[in-house]
């Protein structure tokens, strides 16, 4: 069974980073480019979500209010890989239960890291 992994992000270019990065370690990745499209691609046999915070349509606050207050996904493991960088955004995001917080720019170390620890 593969590790299956959703990257949400409206931007293009960050998704192929994301996304060749996470294959080149052997995990499956389905691409979204906002939070209703992501919504539209939960399974369950995700194991682990990559979101941006804003995007167009749906960000990535409404997205993960979405996701866990859903029975079927509220356990599922979120990492935040983004811009923003505000101390209260961050705070409010993880008491609704993200698991990591990756500021960009980043590291493809830094993401492999906390991807590896949180996908078994």
């Amino acid at each position: 069974m593969s590790k299956k992994i959703l990257i949400v992000d409206d931007s293009p270019a960050q998704r192929k980073l994301v996304k060749v990065t996470l294959e080149s370690k052997g995990y499956e990745v389905l691409e979204a480019e906002n939070g209703a499209q992501g919504l539209e691609l939960l399974s369950s046999d995700l194991k682990l979500i990559v979101c941006d915070v804003n995007m167009p349509i749906m960000d990535g606050v409404e997205f993960v209010e979405k996701i866990k207050s859903s029975g079927n996904y509220q356990f599922l493991p979120i990492v935040m890989l983004t811009t923003e960088s505000q101390t209260a955004m961050k705070e409010k995001l993880v008491a609704q239960g993200i698991r990591a917080w990756i500021t960009k720019p980043f590291s493809m170390d830094q993401l492999l890291s906390s991807v590896s620890k949180l996908v078994v």
